[in-house]
């Protein structure tokens, strides 16, 4: 329960006014910085007791008395506490010189830690569903732009750790970044995986022969097996390519049970995904000054991602014999590559801007992602029946966002939308 007093002091949350045990008005200025390690709880805040500034420390306990009983009063760390904040106050509390240190309790009303409760339980709906329309327009308006830069934050984590494993290699993280939004979910992180294992300057020396591309694509995912699909004369010809490249490189295939195929629709499988992949490092080797050239440019940006696959794959969605779905388009769809713009350019133009202090960049990527659409799916079909229509794709992303890191990790007290309404029922 002490932790939920320091959550609330450092969110502001305990109410207004307070007013000492002694009498004296007291104002929270700042509510200083919350300290994880030894010492007080917070460090540098300042308030106003009855008229005078004071900036020092906070400590902050559930018992009055737990002050001794940590032994704070022999700990020369909490001589510059200026206020101790209490939800019992059971004694009076002194410094090692024997002055008085101002004492404030705070009590909140039982309606708080219903709700409290409620917040941070691990069902797993939205849990503020019921309480979303007490959050004004401006206030949700204000959480979602930040949320959206939040989302490419995050994505450009990611992408920053890829750089220190490949030694700051732009083209190759841009590549691996790519091969992750190839995998559209489902299989993002088995193509994450399949681009690690390959080392980019091999894929540049055969960029001239597809049937090389396919075959360290393909081998490298494990997919290969000279004994299955006997009778597919381009499926052989690639595992007897692979077994020499594989060599040569000295290459291990990542293991085939890191691909999902269960409960999968076939135009969902990864063979053809893999396939357009090794078409797109083939075609575009200089992928990563494309994209950054192209910046926020929608039309010169879809133009990047219009590769094709070849005329075996025009009519298969696996190996073997022709499938039953003889039109499959050889390309990416409007809607499949808007997905490769939320979370392979938009982040990448983020990150590089970022990291070179390339305003410019920062700005292209904010920008591309307000000029697409919204996306379409669970996640955002279940904020518009809460009353909320993302009108662009910064819009749903913050959605996604605000749902998976805060929604379903039970953050309910760093989310905006429950730190309102926690506050109204602690100062109502």
């Amino acid at each position: 329960m002490e932790e939920i007093f320091q959550l609330l002091w450092g969110y502001r949350m305990l109410g207004l006014p307070f007013t000492l045990e002694s009498g004296e008005k007291v104002r929270v200025i700042d509510p200083g910085t919350h300290n994880r390690d030894s010492g007080p709880d917070f460090f540098n805040a300042k308030v106003k007791i009855d008229g005078k500034t004071w900036v020092g420390n906070i400590e902050i306990h559930m018992k009055a008395s737990d002050w001794y009983r940590h032994r704070h009063d022999s700990d020369k760390a909490y001589d510059n506490v200026i206020l101790h904040v209490v939800a019992v106050s059971d004694t009076q509390i002194l410094r090692r010189d024997g002055s008085t240190i101002p004492q404030l309790k705070v009590t909140l009303p039982e309606k708080f830690y219903r709700a409290f409760a409620y917040l941070c339980s691990t069902s797993p709906e939205i849990k503020c569903a019921t309480r979303l329309n007490e959050i004004d327009s401006i206030s949700r308006t204000d959480w979602i732009e930040t949320l959206s830069i939040e989302r490419l934050q995050h994505k450009g984590a990611r992408i920053e750790e890829t750089l220190r494993r490949l030694n700051g290699d732009w083209n190759g993280a841009c590549f691996i970044t790519l091969a992750r939004g190839m995998g559209f979910g489902l299989n993002g992180i088995p193509f994450e995986m399949l681009a690690s294992s390959i080392n980019l300057n091999h894929l540049r020396r055969h960029s001239d022969n597809i049937l090389q591309m396919e075959a360290i694509f393909f081998g490298q995912a494990g997919l290969l097996d000279p004994m299955t699909n006997q009778t597919d004369r381009r499926y052989q010809l690639m595992c007897r390519e692979y077994q020499f490249l594989a060599r040569k490189y000295s290459m291990r295939p990542i293991p085939k049970t890191a691909w999902k195929f269960s409960r999968t629709r076939p135009q969902n499988l990864p063979y053809r995904r893999i396939a357009l992949l090794a078409k797109a490092m083939a075609e575009t080797p200089d992928l990563l000054d494309r994209i950054l050239t192209a910046g926020s440019d929608d039309q010169r940006l879809r133009t990047i991602f219009r590769w094709q696959v070849d005329s075996y794959w025009s009519k298969r969605l696996t190996f073997g014999g022709d499938d039953q779905t003889p039109a499959n388009p050889p390309s990416l769809s409007d809607p499949s590559i808007n997905i490769l713009l939320i979370n392979v350019v938009a982040p990448i133009l983020y990150t590089y801007g970022m990291l070179h202090s390339d305003h410019e960049k920062k700005e292209s990527a904010i920008d591309l992602m307000l000029s697409l659409p919204p996306e379409k799916n669970n996640i955002i079909r279940e904020w518009q029946q809460l009353g909320f229509k993302p009108q662009d794709a910064s819009a749903s992303q913050a959605l996604i966002h605000l749902k998976k890191e805060y929604c379903e990790r039970h953050e309910c007290l760093r989310c905006r939308f429950g730190h309102r309404l926690l506050r109204k029922e602690a100062t109502s």
